[in-house]
């Protein structure tokens, strides 16, 4: 998710669960190759297991930027073939490729020949007037055949005329069912369900069917979602039980960075969720929001909009 699942969101969500998969924003090889490579993709140890999303179109720089990511440390690369944005359809990448999957399994060709670690593919259940059911079948056996074995499916199809990003992640209907026809249809493939997906409990349901749940939005914007997935999902103890032992856990991530010089509202943003549903939420939101740019500020207005939010609950 573009300007969401940083590594300031990605250190956050990994004191809440310990064993789910995190995937950076998507960055562009363009970016990856030629950008600044600390800012762009760089990531803490404690991140793992992490895998890094580029967004690209032409072999040679996807297979460099895929070398790039295995020699940073990160145990995966997604090669995102679902973003429907205006941006990125000018620059003939994400969903717009969906029409070329032969460009696509030649990407994945060079990527999985330039590293050892999995290469993945992100994708929709088809674009436009595309039909979901030949379409997506063809668009998965070129990409398969080329290497791929692992597809993140989300289940609607993205509209990249038309429609707008925001718009394409509501509108064009889900059909899950589509999703689960591929897996039954190629069961030697891993096949992971995106889309739609707002409680751990509905992603839960969908294990029954795929091999794998990506939950996008929901995580973010209500993180503590993510407390429960080791245990319902893996089967081990939770990382944390409160989310006050959460934040106190997040706590000396958020000095040490502040005190190399990152400003308190590039971390913090990712924490407003945190308290959603209950209460004193609001003014937990609130002391953040007005209070979080400030110059100087530091984990302390954390602590402070804790006890705000204390004084309404009490």
């Amino acid at each position: 998710m573009m300007d969401w699942t940083d590594r300031h969101c990605r250190a956050f969500h990994r004191v809440l669960t310990h064993h789910a998969q995190l995937y950076t924003e998507m960055v562009t090889t363009g970016a990856v190759l030629h950008g600044n490579r600390e800012r762009l993709i760089g990531f803490a140890s404690e991140e793992h297991p992490v895998a890094l999303q580029i967004g690209g179109s032409d072999p040679n720089d996807c297979a460099q930027a895929a070398r790039i990511g295995e020699a940073w440390g990160y145990r995966e690369v997604n090669l995102n073939v679902g973003c429907p944005s205006d941006r990125v359809q000018s620059g003939r990448f994400g969903a717009c490729l969906m029409a070329e999957p032969g460009l696509v399994g030649e990407c994945i060709a060079a990527m999985g020949a330039a590293v050892d670690i999995p290469v993945t593919v992100k994708c929709r259940i088809g674009i436009d007037d595309q039909d979901d059911e030949e379409d997506l079948d063809r668009f998965v056996e070129t990409v398969s055949a080329a290497g791929c074995q692992s597809f993140i499916v989300h289940a609607r199809k993205a509209w990249l005329k038309g429609l707008s990003p925001k718009e394409n992640r509501d509108i064009p209907p889900l059909n899950y069912e589509r999703v689960y026809c591929l897996k039954r249809r190629r069961p030697d493939l891993e096949i992971s369900l995106n889309g739609g997906i707002s409680s751990l409990g509905a992603g839960v349901a969908h294990l029954n069917r795929v091999d794998g749940v990506m939950i996008g939005r929901a995580a973010y914007q209500t993180p503590w979602l993510l407390a429960s997935v080791d245990e319902q999902v893996f089967g081990a103890s939770p990382q944390v039980r409160t989310r006050l032992e959460a934040l106190e856990r997040y706590l000396p991530y958020v000095e040490a960075q502040v005190a190399r010089g990152i400003r308190l509202h590039h971390i913090a943003r990712h924490m407003l969720g945190l308290f959603q549903g209950e209460p004193g939420a609001r003014q937990w939101r609130r002391h953040l929001s007005e209070n979080m740019h400030r110059d100087g500020a530091g984990p302390e207005v954390l602590e402070d909009a804790v006890r705000a939010m204390e004084l309404v609950a009490a």
